[in-house]
């Protein structure tokens, strides 16, 4: 059991008022799933490719109780109730919207082999909307946990993110790799988790911040993150093309020389191939002991998806810019970016001229406000009460 958060605590109080008040009596549990911030391996995922991310004390917490029908109370805003008879296949001819990523989570389960009936739902997240910190996840991973306790489930937590994606790209409809669901459910507290998106396996690895006098600043640039306009779907089929061409099953696969004349899908390839690399040498320069020696590598990173990638924004840059140029160690992008949020590894002394010279950047560029706070390394999905 994870030492408790109090944030998830307060949010958890908050998720259970809610359900007694939507639904007039007591949940018959509480489980909490975080965010994450992925350290290094952008759009490595669905290349098979590896990934080193860490959770975030922000949670998705959702109150269930069994049920005769659907039903999923979300505490966003001014509260909103959807009920369902049928989950349906699809967001299309089923649950749209949030709650889309409640009954895809509880369809895909079934259809993966693990029978789950109705429930009543009440969820309460401080994971921030789109800022590319995988609030859907949460979503998806705090009822995944919840469904399996009610009904009975015992599932391996790789085998669980699969199956969170699947809602996530059938259901929902969104093209994503396992990256955001295998955070949420198998990271720990006080480590990075070093994963292999092929079979899933994984390493936690040490991330001892303060011993080094560091933080990791998140920095949601308040930029939308904007995946709907096809962009990401874009990247993957240009990865699926390029290793077709090349005649690899992933571009994972493919040699660090390999070369392609299309210039467009050069690019893509020589992103993932290095990003790969990127964090692969990461995870050696944290086993070697030191955390400050990465910051190179996250800026390295961000340059590839600027430029080759070709998934970052003004607002990211901005960010990432102005955070290197007040002496931050490392700064780049994090998530599927098109918007969201960038990381800058700091010297702890130097963190507040850091902050104010991200937000002065923007403002001086007529770029949203960015929300800069401290990032630590927290627990990933469990059980609350």
């Amino acid at each position: 059991m994870p030492t408790p958060d109090i944030n998830a605590v307060e949010l958890a109080e908050t998720a259970a008022a809610a359900f007694r008040e939507v639904f007039g009596a007591e949940p018959e549990g509480l489980w909490a799933a975080p965010g994450r911030v992925n350290l290094i391996g952008e759009h490595t995922d669905y290349n098979e490719g590896f990934v080193m991310p860490f959770a975030l004390p922000f949670y998705a917490v959702a109150a269930v109780a069994k049920s005769e029908t659907w039903e999923f109370h979300s505490t966003y805003g001014e509260g909103d109730t959807v009920r369902a008879d049928v989950l349906g296949t699809s967001a299309e001819d089923g649950v749209a919207g949030w709650a889309g990523y409640l009954a895809g989570t509880a369809w895909a389960l079934n259809e993966s082999g693990y029978p789950v009936g109705p429930v009543r739902v009440a969820i309460h997240s401080d994971v921030p909307h789109g800022a590319g910190l995988s609030s859907s996840a949460a979503l998806e991973c705090a009822i995944l946990i919840a469904l399996a306790d009610l009904y009975g489930h015992e599932i391996d937590r790789g085998e669980a993110a699969r199956i969170a994606q699947k809602a996530e790209n059938e259901y929902v409809g969104a093209p994503t790799g396992v990256l955001d669901q295998s955070a949420s459910l198998l990271c720990t507290e006080g480590n990075v988790m070093f994963m292999d998106c092929r079979d899933l396996s994984r390493e936690q690895v040490p991330f001892d911040l303060a011993s080094e006098g560091l933080q990791m600043l998140v920095i949601d640039t308040n930029a939308p993150h904007r995946h709907a306009d096809g962009e990401y779907a874009s990247r993957r089929a240009d990865c699926e093309e390029a290793a077709r061409l090349l005649g690899v099953p992933f571009l994972r696969d493919a040699p660090k020389d390999a070369h392609l004349d299309d210039d467009r899908l050069n690019r893509r390839l020589r992103h993932i191939v290095t990003e790969n690399a990127r964090v692969l040498d990461t995870v050696k320069v944290l086993e070697g002991g030191s955390v400050a020696g990465i910051g190179d590598l996250l800026t390295a990173s961000h340059a590839s998806m600027r430029d080759d990638y070709e998934i970052s924004c003004a607002e990211l840059d901005s960010a990432v810019d102005a955070a290197l140029g007040a002496g931050a160690l490392g700064a780049r992008m994090t998530g599927g970016g098109f918007g969201g949020s960038a990381i800058a590894l700091v010297e702890g002394a130097a963190a507040a001229k850091v902050e104010a010279a991200v937000i002065e950047a923007a403002a001086a560029k007529g770029l949203p406000t960015p929300r800069v706070f401290v990032a630590r390394a927290a627990a990933g999905a469990h059980r609350m009460a």
